[in-house]
């Protein structure tokens, strides 16, 4: 039995008729939850449709975009219209949808939505609680499995800003069941450990399924309680998770957690160089302040030293042997003056010179003046002081002394 040989567009193209033209896959009504929801830029909206147990990628092309009197959101619960089919292009099966009804909100949303009420509540969001990320890092610990690619992102990222931070990798499964286990258990490890400045939690995006390891409780509480502040670098920009919310710092991707936590090396250089810049100036201007001080303690230390002292009292004992001098020949002379003046006095009342003059002074026995002749009516022994000495003898009184 010879067996055709197709080539892969044309078994793709095969399924795709079978598909389009069966009946009840041409017309189909199906109900599920939307997930990774994607508004293009085209106008086409893209989203999977999921429940419990399955999954299923839809597209809505713009033309029936537009007419949506609502707009889709993650987790809400909805009934479409449309077809299903093959896209050539991937060989994926997907739904085209040309209309959407509302449903209400979706399982797992509803619960996401509970928990973060509850956690909010309980203040696990409060920027009160949040702890700063140290600015420049020496180790840096990640929690994320080891052969995804956010373990890549990250050390590329981390390598292409600085090679001194030092990455420390805890492997742990982020998908599956009870995957958010490990990540606990890592948060843990570099807790006890005290060994890494920040943790990077995280993983690639993906459905609010394969996200949904992020959104346990138990995960939210180990955050919350680290001693070391944490980065949630979980999914897409678009993704959010309970450990976002959580942690210290969220980052919209593994990519951007390693740049938010991994300091530029340009500017850890920049940043000792404007330190060293500062530091110099700071010693300069101690330098010159000590100087002032050096130097006025070295003039107060002049003015009030000994040697200045003696110095001084020299001038001093100058100036006070110039006045003593002053003094005394200004009293010398003023004496001078008085000594003249009461040698003239007494040169004026001098008994000698009225002698020198033809007079004589006469006196008796006792050295009394002889001034009246009634003195010399009875002998008595004289003395007669001359100009050229004294003469004594006694005086005997005649008829003639009246």
């Amino acid at each position: 039995m010879n067996i055709k040989t197709l080539t892969v567009s044309e078994v793709t193209n095969y399924i795709k008729k079978m598909l389009d033209n069966d009946f009840i896959l041409s017309n189909l009504s199906v109900k599920g939850e939307i997930s990774n929801l994607k508004y293009h830029g085209s106008g086409h909206i893209y989203f999977t449709l999921k429940d419990n147990n399955g999954k299923v990628n839809c597209v809505m092309f713009k033309s029936n975009a537009v007419l949506l009197d609502f707009e889709l959101e993650e987790g809400m619960e909805v009934l479409i219209k449309g077809r299903a089919s093959i896209y050539p292009a991937t060989g994926s099966f997907q739904l085209y949808c040309d209309e959407i009804k509302k449903e209400g909100l979706g399982d797992l949303f509803i619960k996401f939505e509970k928990l973060k009420e509850k956690l909010s509540k309980a203040g696990y969001f409060d920027e009160a609680y949040k702890k700063p990320l140290p600015k420049y890092p020496a180790k840096i610990g990640i929690v994320t499995s080891p052969t995804g690619a956010a373990i890549s992102d990250i050390i590329n990222v981390s390598n292409r800003r600085s090679t001194l931070v030092d990455l420390v990798l805890y492997p742990a499964k982020v998908q599956g069941i009870d995957a958010y286990k490990e990540v606990i258990n890592g948060i843990n490890y570099f807790n006890k450990k005290k060994s890494v400045d920040i943790i990077i939690v995280g993983r690639g995006g993906g459905s609010i399924e394969e996200l949904w390891n992020f959104n346990e409780e138990e995960l939210a509480k180990a955050i919350f309680n680290s001693k070391i502040p944490i980065i949630s670098a979980v999914g897409h920009e678009i993704d959010f998770t309970i450990s976002d919310f959580v942690a210290d710092v969220r980052a919209a991707t593994p990519s951007q957690g390693a740049e938010i936590a991994v300091t530029l090396s340009n500017d850890i250089e920049a940043k000792v160089y404007d330190i060293s810049r500062i530091l110099d100036k700071k010693i300069d201007n101690k330098l010159k302040e000590c100087r002032s001080d050096l130097s006025g303690a070295e003039r107060i230390l002049n003015i009030h030293s000994p040697i200045a002292k003696i110095s001084n009292s020299y001038l001093e004992l100058d100036k006070l042997q110039d006045r003593l001098n002053f003094s005394i020949k200004t009293k010398i002379k003023r004496e001078k003056k008085q000594i003249e003046s009461y040698n003239n006095l007494l040169s004026a009342h001098n008994p000698i010179n009225v002698i020198c003059k033809g007079y004589a002074i006469i006196e008796d026995n006792e050295k009394n003046l002889i001034i009246s002749k009634e003195q010399l009516k009875e002998t008595i022994n004289l003395k007669i002081c001359l100009k050229d000495g004294n003469v004594e003898g006694n005086f005997v009184p005649s008829r003639h002394v009246k």
